[in-house]
C-alpha cells in the first residue's frame, strides 16, 4: 500500500491577466509553449528551483515509486529535472500519470476558463508520460468554490491512492505535482483538518516547496481521506531562496459577484 505522499507546488511561473467582465485571458509572455494563456513556463527563477528541487528529491527517503502530475506545462517542466534522472537511473516506476484531478483551481465565473494542454500536446514536450491514464475527477469549465475545489482534491486523491494500492508491483510512495490551491486542500484532506475558515492559513504552498504525509493506517476500512500526517509543511530547505510566494485563500476566489465579495474580485497569482 502507498504509506507516503509526496506534494510539491509547482515552481515560480511566468504571469498572465485576465479581464473580468470578457473572462479573456492574455499571456505576458508573446506565446506559451501549448499556445494556451493560462498555461506559461517557468521563469529562469523557476527552472533553478526545479534543479535545486531535483536534488532533493532524488535522493529523498523513501524514495519515489510513482509520479503524478497537474496537466499544466508549469508542473511537468518542474518535475522535470527529477523524472529525467529518477526514470534513466531505473528508480522510479512506470510513468507519468497526468491528472487533472489535482490540476489547477480557477474560481467560479460566468465564462468558460482556459482548458489545460490535453496528453497529445503535452507529448511534444515531455516525455515519459503515460498514454494509458484517464483523469476521472475535472473541475468544472465555468471554475470552482472553494468547497468545491476540495470535494474534487478528495475523490480525486481517493481514486489515485486506492488505485495505487491495488497495483501489482506494490509501490510504497508517491510524488504529486500540483498547484498552491490545490496543494492546500490536499493536505486538509489527507488529514481530515478542514477549518472552520477555509481562508485559514495552515498548509503551506511555497513554489517548488515539499510537503510529505504519512499514513496513519494500512487499514484499508480506515479510507483515504483523514488518514495521514503531516510530517513536511511545503518544506523549502534545499531552495537557495527559501520559502517564497506563499499563498492563501482569501474570501471565495470567485469572479462571480457573492455578499461578501460584491466586486467578484479574485488573485490570480496563486495559479
Amino acid at each position: 500500500m502507498i504509506e507516503v505522499v509526496y506534494i510539491v507546488r509547482h515552481a515560480f511561473r511566468g504571469n498572465w491577466t485576465v479581464d473580468h467582465q470578457t473572462g479573456k485571458y492574455t499571456s505576458l509572455l508573446h506565446r506559451t509553449p501549448t499556445g494556451i494563456p493560462t498555461d506559461p513556463p517557468l521563469t529562469s527563477k523557476g527552472v533553478e528551483q526545479s534543479k535545486e528541487l531535483a536534488e532533493y528529491l532524488c535522493n529523498i527517503e523513501p524514495p519515489i515509486d510513482r509520479i503524478y502530475s497537474s496537466p499544466f506545462y508549469r508542473c511537468l517542466q518542474t518535475i522535470k529535472p527529477t523524472t529525467d534522472r529518477l526514470f534513466e537511473e531505473g528508480k522510479a516506476q512506470g510513468k507519468i500519470r497526468i491528472d487533472r484531478g489535482i490540476g489547477e483551481f480557477f474560481g467560479r465565473a460566468t465564462w468558460d476558463h482556459p482548458t489545460p494542454p490535453d496528453l497529445t500536446l503535452l507529448t511534444l514536450h515531455f516525455e515519459n508520460l503515460d498514454q494509458d491514464h484517464v483523469s476521472l475527477h475535472l473541475p468544472s469549465s465555468k471554475g470552482e468554490m472553494i468547497l468545491e475545489l476540495h470535494d474534487r482534491v478528495r475523490n480525486a486523491l481517493d481514486h489515485i491512492i486506492t488505485t495505487l494500492d491495488n497495483d501489482a508491483e506494490q509501490p510504497k510512495t508517491v510524488l504529486l505535482c500540483t498547484h498552491a490551491a490545490t496543494m492546500i486542500a490536499a493536505g486538509r484532506v489527507l488529514t481530515g483538518q478542514m477549518p472552520d475558515d477555509p481562508d485559514e492559513d495552515d498548509f503551506k504552498c511555497y513554489t517548488a516547496g515539499l510537503s510529505k504525509f504519512v499514513r496513519r493506517s494500512v487499514d484499508p476500512a480506515k479510507g483515504v481521506p483523514g488518514n495521514w500526517d503531516c510530517v513536511l509543511n511545503s518544506e523549502t530547505s534545499y531552495l537557495s531562496g527559501g520559502a517564497e510566494r506563499g499563498w492563501h485563500f482569501n474570501g471565495d476566489e470567485s469572479f462571480v459577484a457573492f455578499p461578501d465579495n460584491p466586486l467578484g474580485e479574485t488573485d490570480t497569482s496563486k495559479l
